[in-house]
């Protein structure tokens, strides 16, 4: 039994490949995917996804809102993951220096206007980014 992963955003197939579990967040908290998993939809938080694969490495991917959905084993017995993003970063795609000086610009905003969603939303994908960035 496998588990089949493919993350797609927008513009490109981030990853397709096997793993061994997946683990992301919804937007009522994180869960973890393995061979065999029930069926399942959720709607994805801003939050790194982490593929633990099965030679022992993790692969942590920058996710901006999204999709996951689970689909039932076939008859092989390989379980699909499937995770649409409105945005996906892999670590070495991610622009460091881009991604703080967004950070400080989001909380520059904060300080003046600490509900700003906005700069809200701007500071949770700089500081996923450098999460991410930070794994590799």
């Amino acid at each position: 039994m496998a588990l089949e992963v493919e993350l797609v955003s927008p513009e490109r197939i981030a990853f397709s490949g096997e793993a061994k579990m997946v683990i992301c967040r919804t937007t009522t908290g994180d869960i973890a995917f393995l061979p065999g998993h029930v069926p399942f939809i959720g709607v994805l938080a801003t939050h790194p996804v982490r593929l633990q694969m099965e030679d022992g490495t993790e692969q942590v991917i920058a996710v901006h809102q999204g999709f996951v959905e689970v689909s039932p084993p076939d008859a092989d017995g390989n379980t699909r993951v499937t995770i649409l993003s409105d945005v996906a970063e892999l670590a070495d795609t991610i622009d460091i220096d881009r991604a703080r000086a967004a950070k400080e610009r989001a909380e520059e905003i904060l300080r003046s206007d600490a509900e700003n969603p906005e700069a809200r939303a701007a500071l949770v994908r700089a500081e996923v980014r450098l999460t991410v960035a930070d794994a590799a």
